[in-house]
């Protein structure tokens, strides 16, 4: 059975820009964009959905398909950014900022209200570097998921449930490139998923979640970070720990590369909109300074 909805928000929303979180990579059996709109699969209480978005003259159109449709087309309007409040974002004191706001004004933090699956591909993006997590995220969910419900595109496929992850053998982890220190974590995580779900209740509080995520151990600030992000659309936790992030931040800020430290000082004015901040960079188009030849790097995120 096929669940419709049309979804008309009160400001705009630009489905790329609000979805962008949540894409691992032009193979992610997860998510998947086409001529027609974005393709998505999701594990829900009431078991496994496929989504699918477009947009329409009125509105965004939605589709679901599977046990868990219902579910889904609930989500919808949290999943493109109501609740997520911008007012009170002052940027005026930065050009950059300022212009990427005015540029990109359907640009909305998501709630996925999805906490085990995201809090699992942020322990896969643990100290490796995205083309390692996103393969690694693409074997294991081809390999462990379940065939997306609908006419969702070949080859997509439902988030695992916690129990099959728990049931992963050592091998199978270390032949996806997931090794020993991140796979445990992830056992631990999907040990307690149901308690994790509930973290849901707490709204769009990151700081009062983040405590209850790094209560597992191998989860630290920047995993908690990714996590409440997209499962909560936690507006104010900045991924600090990334290897990357600050040195973006204080290019596009100051014109110069800072530490974690001093993305957080910069960040420190827009307090409760840091993650607003982030992702205002992130669509502006700026591209930090590379000086030197291009080179491999291993991603050290912290946990």
């Amino acid at each position: 059975m096929t669940i419709t909805t049309l979804y008309a928000p009160d400001l705009p929303v630009d489905l790329s820009q609000t979805l962008r979180p949540l894409s691992r990579g032009r193979f992610d059996p997860t998510l998947r964009v086409d001529a027609s709109g974005f393709w998505r699969t999701l594990r829900t209480p009431h078991g496994p959905a496929t989504m699918h978005l477009r947009r329409e003259q009125h509105g965004i159109g939605v589709a679901a398909w599977g046990a868990g449709a219902e579910w889904a087309i609930d989500g919808v309007p949290e999943l493109l950014g109501r609740g997520d409040d911008w007012n009170g974002l002052d940027v005026s004191t930065s050009v950059l900022l300022a212009d990427s706001l005015r540029r990109n004004p359907g640009l909305r933090l998501l709630r996925t209200r999805q906490v085990f699956e995201m809090l699992l591909a942020a322990i896969f993006e643990q100290k490796v570097t995205s083309k390692e997590a996103r393969h690694s995220w693409r074997v294991l969910i081809t390999k462990y998921g379940e065939a997306a419900p609908g006419p969702a595109p070949d080859g997509m496929m439902v988030f695992p449930a916690a129990e099959t992850w728990r049931r992963v053998p050592s091998w199978e982890w270390h032949r996806a490139g997931v090794g020993p220190e991140r796979s445990a974590t992830a056992i631990r995580a999907a040990v307690v998923a149901a308690s994790l779900e509930r973290t849901i209740d707490h709204g769009r509080d990151g700081a009062a979640v983040a405590k209850k995520l790094r209560s597992i151990s191998g989860i630290g600030v920047w995993t908690a970070a990714e996590t409440t992000q997209r499962a909560h659309g936690d507006a104010d936790s900045p991924s600090v720990g990334d290897y990357h992030l600050p040195a973006v931040v204080g290019w596009a800020l100051i014109g110069k590369p800072v530490d974690d430290d001093g993305m957080l000082e910069l960040l420190s004015p827009w307090a409760g909109h840091r993650q607003r901040i982030m992702r205002l960079i992130e669509v502006s188009g700026f591209v930090k300074p590379r000086f030197g030849p291009r080179m491999t790097i291993q991603d050290h995120r912290g946990h």
